[in-house]
């Protein structure tokens, strides 16, 4: 109690802080001006929202009040320690940033006012939900739960415990009138972009995890630039598509980026990775961990990382933990820049002049870790399992999507995808449209195993005993498996590369994202490797003697998603 004590005085002491700033801010700057940086909608009578019978987020003025009515610059500067840049855009500074967006610098008196004309409800309780488990997430959530407080908003913040990524995809039946296929008004979230298409997939009409937006005539223009971003591999059409999207869902608010960040990657003096590159560890990249030495008396590798109530399936997170990228196998690699390489499962890959169709020749003799052959089969099994779910992150369904007769397929018309075909060793894949990413997708997005998946519910497939210890075709094998407390990975002596390094086991104290409990590892000499975003824990663990922490800059956007559609309110 008396932590909690401690900790909400240093809140109270921060946001003083943070108030004196924003008061500043506000004389130097009119309603007035601010007003003028911003399209608010029309003043009705009666807002659209009340009109409809639907969620006052629905209104744009709304969301537009919210994102002025907190101090992202103090935030960043204070907080943050100036280790993250405040966000315009989901898409962070550099060519791809469209010039000209609405930055909504910090103006509650602004705020105040689009609220009275949205006629927003002086009793009604913003539902916030949030699913990382670190302090940092918390103390900031009851900052900027206090800054909606003083311009008359109402929120309850509270973590989301389970499957996180059904309960942040899940669309409504009806994409126009919901009612919403989640129960929240803002989720507290992160886009780890693998390319810019990430930040922006899931937000087009019919997008398979669009929970969010309501499907309307005035967002055609962003349907179809979002359609002509993925369907180009010129990035000048790319650039010019991206930017229209930003502008439109900046000006409506559509989600509310809040800042963008870099990764930090620990190493122990004890670990030796025989030269090879840091890389963005959201996703998967050749880091040859087989050649890596470990300098322990018992041999091991210690990190983070390990399962806490399953194993997360790699659908919308393909390489967040270390298991991900070594128990299971892609098709194709990726250097360290995330850019595609040469073949893993696929020893050898070609692409047809007009870039619609990818051969794939499967590499002779590959098994999974309980010793079934891998077989194309299990290729074409997984990609029309990855588009019968729910939760695979929008660019791989994108790309999944083009192929020849998806559509059918997820309609149900058609009992396999026709544009993937199989002949012995060889997998042929024929896209409709060109899929500017679809090396990117095929080196990520690992391959599963049929002959133990077959029978499972793609809708529910996370709650398959599959995910309690999987079995992949990786350099490493599940071995000991302690949820929420500890698992281990031993090295597959069937993998198609030896290796000269001598990591023969890595445990993983269980752990989600971010790892309450990195410090007081890495302290206590056990932690060797690992990764995560909180700049708290990297300013900790610059302190700590044997550890080094490097920077990786990634594509990676912290934001609130906003809820437009109707739903139950949590708790009914």
């Amino acid at each position: 109690m008396k932590k909690l004590i401690a900790l909400l005085l240093a809140v109270t002491m921060l946001m003083s802080v943070f108030a004196g700033c924003g008061n500043k801010a506000t004389e130097e700057k009119s309603a007035e001006t601010a007003a003028a940086e911003v399209k608010a909608p029309a003043e009705e009578a009666v807002p659209e929202w009340i009109q409809k019978d639907t969620t006052p987020l629905f209104d744009a003025r709304v969301r537009q009040a919210l994102a002025y009515a907190i101090d992202m610059d103090t935030i960043a500067e204070t907080f943050f320690e100036g280790k993250v840049a405040v966000a315009k855009s989901m898409t962070a500074p550099g060519d791809m940033l469209v010039d000209g967006l609405n930055d909504y610098a910090y103006n509650p008196e602004l705020a105040k006012q689009l609220l009275a004309e949205a006629q927003y409800p002086e009793d009604y309780v913003l539902d916030v939900v949030y699913h990382y488990s670190d302090q940092q997430t918390v103390d900031l959530m009851t900052i900027i739960g206090q800054y909606w407080a003083a311009v008359g908003v109402k929120a309850n913040f509270r973590k989301l415990e389970g499957d996180v990524n059904a309960q942040f995809g899940a669309p409504p039946v009806d994409r126009v009138n919901g009612p919403s296929g989640i129960q929240y008004d803002l989720g507290y979230g992160a886009v780890a972009a693998l390319t810019e298409h990430d930040f922006y997939n899931r937000f087009a009409s019919d997008a398979s995890g669009n929970s969010t937006v309501p499907k309307q005539d005035k967002y055609i223009p962003l349907d179809e630039a979002i359609a002509r971003s993925n369907a180009t591999a010129d990035l000048n059409e790319q650039k010019v598509a991206f930017q229209e999207i930003q502008k439109i869902m900046n000006e409506d608010v559509l989600c509310l980026p809040l800042y963008h960040q870099v990764a930090f990657i620990y190493t122990s003096d004890r670990l030796d990775m025989k030269g090879n590159a840091l890389g963005n560890d959201q996703y998967t990249y050749v880091n040859n961990i087989l050649d890596w030495e470990i300098d322990n008396t018992d041999g091991i590798m210690y990190t983070n990382g390990g399962p806490v109530e399953f194993f997360q399936m790699p659908f919308s997170n393909p390489g967040l933990f270390m298991y991900n990228d070594v128990v299971f196998e892609r098709l194709i690699n990726a250097d360290n820049n995330l850019n595609p390489t040469d073949g893993l499962i696929a020893e050898s890959f070609e692409v047809s002049d007009d870039g619609l169709v990818y051969t794939f020749k499967i590499r002779e003799g590959t098994t999974w870790h309980d010793g079934q052959p891998l077989t194309a089969e299990d290729v074409k099994f997984t990609y029309e399992l990855y588009l019968k779910s729910g939760v695979v992150a929008s660019a791989a369904k994108s790309v999944f999507n083009a192929i020849e007769g998806a559509p059918a397929f997820i309609e149900g018309t058609a009992d396999e995808i026709t544009g993937i075909v199989v002949d012995g060793n060889t997998v042929t894949i024929t896209f409709s449209q060109i899929a500017a990413i679809a090396q990117n997708v095929f080196s990520q997005w690992p391959i599963l195993p049929k002959h133990l998946l077959k029978d499972a519910d793609p809708l529910t497939l996370q709650q398959n005993a599959f995910w309690q210890k999987p079995v992949g075709s990786g350099p490493y094998k599940v071995d000991e498996v302690v949820l929420g407390t500890y698992s281990t990975l031993e090295r597959w002596d069937g993998y198609y590369k030896t290796g000269s390094g001598n990591i023969d086991t890595i445990y993983m104290f269980a752990s989600n994202e971010n790892d309450a409990n990195l410090v007081k590892n890495a302290t206590a000499g056990k932690i060797d490797y690992a990764w995560g975003k909180s700049t708290s824990d990297a300013a900790a663990l610059e302190a700590v003697d044997g550890m080094t922490v490097n920077v990786a800059n990634i594509k990676y956007t912290r934001l609130f998603y906003i809820n437009q559609f109707t739903h139950i309110p949590y708790g009914s």
